[in-house]
């Protein structure tokens, strides 16, 4: 599968992206490993120091990054080796935490994680409480109509009862005076009328049955009064009674309308509330997670080290044969530059803090050695992982790696690489001055069929490479 296509445009992180997929095979799930670093390890940069060291390719590679992408070619649990990170970057932020700590407002920023379980557990339920209404809540049209008449309902009720109350006392009163008439004592009419007749004995006077007359009639009239007032008292209180339980049943057929539902700027003030819980929970969990780190202490971080390395030398045992397969490449091809007389393998080990994948060939003090440890040591990646579809094609060197080599060996590099290249199926590339090459001829006069033409070559005044000039 090509890279790219022949027309068109890629963003870095595309093609990072690209490289990674096409040339390493990376899963979708690739966390602890990284394209631009193992093309690094096939493409070493002597500005990047990438030749000082056969795992790390740059000087600041913290060696738990660098031995993941190796494990990943060799075909070794890589997801592992990556876990090393994780607690390098924990032991980090422990650290700086703790720097932090000193200061005394660091306390009030962040909080305690007893302090801040607690705060998380009812943030927590805030915003669950309010997605379960937001999501129950439905919208009613005309809600603020439908407000207005429960509000007017109520009003009218509450007024009914006042009402009920003043004609309630009106009635006992109504009853209390029907209860006290009764017929008035006419006695003193007889006494009154003799008195009248001494004192005034030529006046004309009313009978004394009229006057009697007169008075039941007045208290008929009185009780009929009454007995009316009491009747409408008592009518007017039912009616009041019938509509309050009319107004009772339309007050409660519109509160359940707006007990379901609410109005469109209820359920936006609703959504703005659960926003707003959910950014609290999100500082509250974020000010939990900081104070938990900062509480774990070294000796919980060195338990999860030892777990982990306990764990990678239990897979390192199961994968016994395969590591054997890597040392038997390795020592095949530092057996055809220096014979079979020096010690020549790849230690792997789980340490503390990293996974080890270390190099060796005997002598290896010397600057020469050095860098054929190196040049084995990239081969057999290139091999293992091109083998298992976890690694390109081709492998790139610059004239650097062979500085400070014989030339015996420098020749026999190439040829045995020229060997591999064709078993595997692989390209080698290595930019070599015409001198060195030369040198390196006299104990293998076939490199110069490998030379890619056109030479670069500085022979001619008018001559460059991409528009520059050398001098």
């Amino acid at each position: 599968m090509p890279l790219v296509q022949a027309t068109g445009q890629a963003t870095v992180p595309e093609w990072v992206a690209a490289i990674g997929r096409d040339l390493f095979g990376f899963p979708d799930e690739h966390t602890g490993i990284s394209a631009r670093a193992l093309l690094g390890l096939y493409i070493r940069r002597v500005s990047q120091h990438g030749m000082d060291d056969a795992v790390q390719t740059f000087p600041r590679q913290s060696a738990a990054e660098a031995t993941a992408n190796i494990a990943y070619l060799l075909g070794l649990d890589w997801r592992l080796a990556a876990s090393y990170q994780q607690l390098a970057s924990r032991e980090s932020l422990r650290r700086k935490l703790k720097s932090a700590a000193k200061d005394p407002a660091f306390g009030l920023v962040v909080g305690t994680v007893s302090e801040l379980r607690g705060q998380v557990a009812a943030h927590t339920v805030r915003v669950r409480r309010l997605e379960e209404q937001v999501a129950a809540f439905r919208v009613v049209p005309e809600y603020e109509l439908l407000q207005a008449r429960a509000d007017e309902a109520d009003a009218r009720i509450r007024r009914t009862r006042a009402e009920d109350a003043a004609d309630r006392r009106n009635l006992q009163d109504l009853q209390d005076a029907l209860r006290d008439e009764h017929e008035p004592d006419t006695h003193y009419l007889v006494r009154a009328y003799r008195e009248l007749g001494i004192v005034l004995p030529d006046a004309v006077l009313r009978r004394y049955e009229d006057v009697q007359s007169f008075h039941e009639s007045v208290l008929t009239n009185r009780r009929v009064y009454l007995e009316e007032e009491i009747a409408s008292t008592e009518a007017r209180l039912e009616g009041r009674q019938a509509e309050r339980q009319q107004l009772g049943e339309e007050q409660a057929g519109l509160l359940r309308a707006l007990h379901e539902g609410g109005a469109l700027d209820a359920f936006t003030a609703l959504q703005d509330q659960l926003s707003r819980a959910r950014s609290d929970l999100q500082t509250i969990s974020t000010r939990f997670e900081t104070a938990k780190q900062l509480e774990a202490t070294q000796a919980e971080i060195k338990f999860e080290r030892s777990r982990l390395q306990q764990e990678i030398s239990r897979d390192l045992i199961e994968r016994e044969q395969h590591i054997a397969e890597i040392n038997i490449l390795f020592q095949r091809f530092a057996t055809a530059l220096y014979g079979p007389g020096r010690d020549a393998y790849v230690e792997i080990a789980a340490l503390d803090t990293s996974l080890r994948i270390s190099p060796h060939i005997g002598g290896e003090n010397s600057q020469g050695i050095g860098k054929m440890v190196i040049f084995c040591f990239d081969l057999t990646c290139a091999v293992l992982a091109h083998r298992s579809g976890r690694g390109p094609d081709f492998l790139v060197h610059d004239s650097h790696l062979f500085d400070g080599v014989d030339e015996r060996q420098v020749a026999e590099a190439l040829k045995l690489v020229a060997n591999v290249a064709e078993e595997e199926g692989l390209q080698y590339i290595v930019t070599m001055n015409s001198d060195d090459l030369t040198k390196a001829e006299q104990y293998d006069d076939g490199l110069s069929a490998d030379v890619i033409k056109p030479r670069l070559t500085d022979a001619f005044d008018d001559g460059g490479l991409f528009g520059f000039h050398f001098e």
